[in-house]
């Protein structure tokens, strides 16, 4: 189990303004599941032929997706942006 944690960035309702609350807690969870991974997940999601930077997450069977900044330094994983079709 890692010691990193996750956060919202730049804030949760900015993030989560008008999302439902089953996409949310999706997201929650999977950014649970980021951090506990802690510098693995730098290899996690989307591009698939680098590591670190900005990545990309499929969730719902295809219906969103996550932007995650996995940062060792902080030993953080944030939640950047939330694409959700209904």
């Amino acid at each position: 189990m890692s010691d990193w944690t996750w956060d919202w960035n730049p804030s949760e309702g900015f993030l989560t303004e008008g999302l439902p609350p089953g996409v949310i807690a999706e997201v929650e969870r999977l950014a649970t599941e980021l951090a506990a991974l802690g510098p693995d997940s730098e290899h996690v999601g989307r591009p698939f032929n680098r590591e670190g930077g900005l990545r990309e997450f499929d969730f719902l069977a295809g219906r969103g997706f996550i932007s995650f900044l996995p940062i060792p330094r902080h030993e953080c994983v944030y939640i950047c942006h939330i694409t959700w079709t209904d």
